[in-house]
């Protein structure tokens, strides 16, 4: 089933209908001054299948590969955490 693209106005209006056409299976791209800003896709199809409509709609580019896990990016020293560091240079 294609996308539908819809204004935000149009969409204010028919978000009823929208909603049993996404029910139904069809995803819809929400546009603002013609440009897609907004994505809504049936909450029923598997991770795979929105992985891969988003790449067939061009969002996003990836091989298909099994992604390495992500390395920590930082690591706490001490007893105090992330929260607390925060808080105190909002002080």
């Amino acid at each position: 089933m294609r996308e539908k693209r819809i204004g935000i106005r149009e969409l204010k209006s028919t978000l009823s209908e929208c909603v049993r056409e996404v029910k139904s299976g069809r995803t819809i791209v929400v546009t603002e001054h013609g440009q897609p800003v907004a994505r809504i896709i049936p909450e029923a199809i598997s991770l795979q299948e929105r992985v891969e409509a988003l790449r067939k709609a061009g969002t996003i580019a990836w091989s298909g590969r099994p992604l390495r896990p992500a390395k920590p990016l930082g690591k706490l020293r001490g007893d105090r955490t992330v929260a607390d560091l925060v808080v105190e240079n909002r002080e």
